[in-house]
C-alpha cells in the first residue's frame, strides 16, 4: 500500500516527524518498506508566467522570453523548450537557485543574449522524466510562489507492507485510524452527507447468489460531463498513491477505494439492460474485460450482469462493452461487498491482478458499501456535474459477516504480554481502536468493528494491545531458570554418541525432507500406499517416508552429478509407516531410524593404497562398530531395495533392528548410479541401549591357542557353527574365531574348510594338557553332531 504522507496526515497530524511517523507505522505492525520524496531537493525556484517570446537571432531552436516571476521588473530568458508560450504559466528557477543534482542557476549568455534564470521541465524538477517540454502550471497559479508550497512537493511517498489480516489498513482511512490510536493525535475522517436525489431514475437490483454477494448498492447518475478535468489536488493525490490518472470518473472511483477502501465501478448506463443481477455463469458464456482479455468465466466466478449479457468479472474487473468512456453522459455507479472466499483467487486464476480484488480477497468493511457510494456521488457531481438518482440497496443480511463480542480476561492478557497494564489501559486502547467494550465481571466483551475482520479470539486483542502500547515498552528481561545437573544413565546411548562414532568411520551426516516422491516409497521400501499429504509443498514432495534410503540415494544422485564419486553419508530421521495397532499414534508407526550409504572408493585416493570400491563388509565392519560392545548377527534376507544375494538382516539379542545390504541392480541402474552403493537402516531406539560396564580381572596366566580346521557342506553358515560351538565352549574358552576359509583340492567338491582359532585361559591357574584337550574335544564332537563336521587332515 503506496500514499502520500501529506493526505495522511490531512487525517491524522500527530507531532512526529516522517522518520518518526515511518517508525511508528512499522512497529505497530504496518512495516514500512519505501520511504520517499516526492520530489528531490532544490531551492530557488517560482511560479512564473512568460509575457512574451521572441525568436533567437542567433538560434532556430531558442526562444528570448520576457517572464514575470513576481520580482518586480520581468526577467528575459532563452529557452530552447517547443512549448513556449506567451500566457502560460511554468516553473521558473531564478538565479542562483539549486536544481536536483547540485546544479546552481547563474546569469549567463546564450548565443550572445543574456539570460537571468531558467524555465524548467518536470525532468529538471525531478518530478517525472517528461522533457518534452516545460512544466505547465494551471491558469490561476499564483506568480512568485515557491513551486515547492504550490505543488506541495515537501511531501513523501510511504509504501507500506501488510500482512493479508490487515485489509483495514488498504485505505487513508484505516492508516489514519491507527495512527490516531497509535499517537492520541485527532482522527479527521472525510464527512459523508447523504447525496438527495434529484431525479428518480433508478435500476433494480436482483442476488441472485447472496452467499457470494449479500450487500449491493447502485445509483444512476445523468448528464455527467466525462470530459471534465481531473482536479489537480485529487490527480496529485492518486499519482502518490501509484494510481494513473485516466479521467474523471475513473479517478473519482480509484480516490474513493484510495480515501476509504471500498472498491467501486462505474458502467455506461446507456449500454445496459434492465435489472442487476449478480449471479454465476452459465455455461459457455464470456466476457470481455477492460484490459481487453477475453474469459470464459468458470462456474465458482461471480458476475455482475443485466437482463442481455454479463458485464463485469464481480470485485476483480469490469467489461469492456459496458465501461464508461470520454463519451458516457449517464453512469451506474456500483459499491457492494463481495464474500472474501468468492473473490478470493479468482483473478489469478485468469493470470491478472487487480486492485479490487486485492481488497475484497482480504475483506472490505461490509458496512461501507452505501457511505462510499455517497461520497463518490458527491464528487461526481462537483466534478462532472450531472444529476443523481437514489441510492437502491439489495442486502441479504443473513449472509452479512457477524462480529460477535470476544471474551478478554485482562489478567491473562498481563500474563501474556509479561507487563502491568492496568484494567482502565486496557480498556482506553480498545475504545481507541473503535472496539466497543462491555463489562461482564472482571472479563471485557469487546465487539469488534464492521472493518476488523482479524479479531476472533481472545488472544487477537491481545496483539492489539501489545500494538497500540508499543512492542519498545515491552521490556525484555534476561531469562531466568533454576538448573540442575542431569543423571546420564550408562544403560543408554545419546545420538550424538553415534553420530560422532559415524562420523570417525568417514561419515557426514545430512537431513532430508520428510516428504518424498511416491516412486521412492515404492523403489526403496515397497510401500504401495503410502501416507499421502493433504496439501503437499510440490507435487514431488506428495507422501511421508517411510525409509531414508531414498533421500541417501537422492545425495548420492546429487554428487555424483556433480563429479564426486565417493560419497559416505547418514542421517537419522523419523519415518512414518501405517500400523495397525500400538502405535502411539492410532494406525500409525512413527519410529527414528538410522541409515547410511556408502559408495564409490573404500578410501580416498592415494598413493599408498590401492583403490578399490567399498563392499558389503566394508559397511558390516562400520555397523559393528556403531554397535560396539554389543554384538550382531547377520542373517541372509530379502529387501525390495537390496540386491537379493548380497543382503543381511541385523540381528541382536534376537531381535532384528536394521538391515545391511548392495543396492538393488534395477534400482542402480534406475538411477543411473554406476556402482551400486551399500546401505545400512537401523532402529535408533535399539542403538541407544548400552551394556553396563562389568568388570573383569585381567589374567596373570599364559593363554593357549588351538586351531581346528573343520570340514563341512558348502552350505554351512560359519555364523551357525560359530555359535554351536560357542554354546557348548567350556568356561576357559574365551573366544571362536574364523581365520581361514578354504574351498578346492583336497577338501572335495561341495564341501569348504573352516579354519577357527580357539583361545583358552583362566585368571587363576595355567591350564593343564589334559583341560585344554578335553575343551577341543567338546568343539569338535559339537560341530560334528549339529553340523556333520570333520577334522581336516
Amino acid at each position: 500500500m503506496q500514499f502520500s504522507e501529506r493526505w495522511l496526515r490531512s487525517m491524522a497530524n500527530p507531532a512526529i516527524d516522517t522518520d518518526g511517523l515511518s517508525h511508528l507505522l512499522t512497529m505497530s505492525g504496518l512495516e514500512v518498506e519505501e520511504l520517499d520524496p516526492v520530489a528531490p531537493p532544490f531551492t530557488g525556484i517560482v511560479v512564473a508566467q512568460i509575457l512574451s517570446t521572441e525568436k533567437h537571432p542567433d538560434a532556430d531552436k531558442l526562444k528570448v522570453c520576457r517572464v514575470d516571476a513576481g520580482q518586480g521588473e520581468p526577467l528575459q530568458i532563452v529557452c530552447g523548450a517547443p512549448n513556449a508560450e506567451a500566457g502560460m504559466k511554468v516553473p521558473c528557477a531564478l538565479v542562483g537557485a539549486v536544481l536536483p543534482g547540485d546544479f546552481r542557476i547563474k546569469q549567463a549568455k546564450l548565443r550572445g543574449v543574456p539570460s537571468s534564470g531558467m524555465l524548467c521541465s518536470a525532468r529538471e524538477l525531478g518530478l517525472s522524466e517528461d522533457h518534452a517540454g516545460l512544466h505547465v502550471l494551471p491558469a490561476d497559479a499564483p506568480i512568485g510562489q515557491d513551486i515547492r508550497s504550490y505543488l506541495d512537493l515537501d511531501d513523501a511517498r510511504i509504501t507500506i507492507k501488510l500482512t493479508p489480516n490487515r485489509a483495514d489498513c488498504l485505505s487513508l482511512s484505516g492508516i489514519a485510524r491507527e495512527v490516531a490510536a497509535l499517537t492520541g493525535a485527532p482522527l479527521n475522517l472525510p464527512a459523508i452527507e447523504p447525496v438527495p436525489a434529484a431525479i428518480g431514475d433508478r435500476r433494480e437490483i436482483v442476488l441472485d447468489a447472496p452467499e457470494a454477494c449479500p450487500r449491493y448498492c447502485g445509483r444512476i447518475i445523468r448528464g455527467v460531463n466525462a470530459k471534465a478535468p481531473t482536479p489537480d489536488w485529487m490527480k496529485q493525490r492518486i499519482e502518490r498513491c501509484g494510481v494513473r490518472s485516466i479521467s474523471a470518473l475513473v479517478d473519482v472511483t480509484n480516490f474513493v477505494m484510495l480515501e476509504l477502501g471500498q472498491p467501486l465501478h462505474a458502467f455506461d448506463d446507456a449500454r445496459l439492460s434492465g435489472a442487476i443481477h449478480v449471479r454465476y455463469p452459465a455455461a459457455g458464456e464470456q466476457l470481455e474485460l477492460l484490459n481487453e482479455q477475453v474469459v470464459e468465466p468458470t462456474p465458482d466466478t461471480l458476475l455482475i450482469a443485466d437482463e442481455a449479457r454479463a458485464l463485469a468479472m464481480a470485485g476483480v474487473m469490469g467489461g469492456e462493452q459496458s465501461g464508461i468512456t470520454l463519451d458516457t453522459s449517464d453512469m451506474f455507479l456500483e459499491s457492494a461487498f463481495f464474500a472474501p472466499d468468492a473473490i478470493a483467487g479468482r483473478a489469478r486464476s485468469y493470470g491478472f491482478s487487480s486492485d479490487a480484488s486485492h481488497r475484497f480477497e482480504r475483506g472490505v468493511d461490509f458496512d461501507l458499501p452505501a457511505k462510499a457510494i455517497e461520497r463518490a456521488t458527491a464528487l461526481v457531481l462537483a466534478i462532472c456535474g450531472g444529476q443523481a438518482g437514489p441510492v437502491v440497496e439489495a442486502v441479504a443480511p443473513e449472509h452479512l459477516p457477524r462480529r460477535p463480542a470476544v471474551r478478554l480476561r485482562p489478567a491473562r492478557a498481563r500474563r501474556l504480554l509479561g507487563i502491568e497494564l492496568d484494567d482502565a489501559r486496557i480498556e482506553a486502547i480498545l475504545r481507541g481502536l473503535d472496539l466497543a467494550v462491555a463489562h461482564e465481571g472482571a472479563d471485557l466483551l469487546v465487539t469488534p468493528p464492521s472493518y476488523r475482520f482479524d479479531i476472533e479470539i481472545e488472544v487477537d486483542l491481545v496483539e492489539e494491545l501489545a500494538r497500540v502500547h508499543g512492542y519498545d515498552n515491552i521490556p525484555t528481561p534476561p531469562p531466568r531458570g533454576s538448573l540442575a545437573m542431569l543423571t546420564h544413565s550408562e544403560s543408554q546411548r545419546s545420538s550424538w554418541a553415534l553420530r560422532h562414532r559415524l562420523a570417525d568411520r568417514d561419515y557426514q551426516e545430512v537431513i532430508n525432507f520428510a516428504f518424498v516422491e511416491a516412486v521412492w516409497e515404492a523403489d526403496f521400501a515397497g510401500n504401495a500406499e503410502p501416507i499421502r499429504l493433504a496439501n503437499p509443498i510440490a507435487s514431488q514432495l506428495a507422501v511421508m517416508r517411510s525409509t531414508l534410503l531414498g533421500g541417501l540415494v537422492g545425495n548420492l544422485i546429487t554428487n555424483r552429478n556433480r563429479q564426486q564419486p565417493r560419497a559416505r553419508v547418514f542421517e537419522i530421521g523419523r519415518c512414518f509407516r501405517r500400523d495397525a495397532g500400538g502405535a502411539p499414534v492410532k494406525g500409525f508407526d512413527q519410529p527414528v531410524l538410522l541409515a547410511g550409504l556408502a559408495a564409490g572408493p573404500a578410501v580416498p585416493e592415494q598413493w599408498g593404497v590401492p583403490t578399490r570400491h567399498v563392499d558389503f563388509f566394508d559397511v558390516k565392519a562400520d555397523v559393528e562398530v556403531l554397535l560396539a560392545p554389543r554384538v550382531a548377527r547377520f542373517a541372509a534376507c530379502r529387501h525390495p531395495a537390496l540386491h537379493p544375494g548380497r543382503c543381511a538382516e541385523i540381528i541382536v539379542e534376537d531381535a532384528v533392528i536394521g538391515v545391511l545390504g548392495e543396492l538393488h541392480p534395477t534400482l542402480v541402474q534406475k538411477y543411473d548410479l554406476g556402482t551400486a552403493p551399500v546401505v545400512f537402516e537401523l532402529r535408533l531406539d535399539a542403538l541407544t541401549r548400552a551394556e553396563l560396564p562389568a568388570y573383569e580381572p585381567i589374567s596373570r596366566q599364559p593363554a593357549v591357542v588351538r586351531d581346528l580346521a573343520l570340514i563341512v557342506d558348502d552350505s554351512v553358515r560359519v555364523e551357525d557353527l560359530r555359535e554351536a560351538m560357542a554354546a557348548a565352549a567350556s568356561e576357559i574358552v574365551k573366544s571362536i574365531e574364523l581365520f581361514d576359509l578354504y574351498q578346492g583340492k583336497g577338501i572335495g567338491e561341495g564341501k569348504k574348510s573352516l579354519a577357527f582359532r580357539v583361545l583358552m585361559q583362566d585368571t587363576r591357574r595355567t591350564l593343564e594338557e589334559a583341560e585344554v584337550e578335553a575343551a577341543t574335544s567338546a568343539l569338535t564332537a559339537r560341530a560334528a553332531e549339529g553340523f556333520g563336521a570333520r577334522l581336516r587332515g
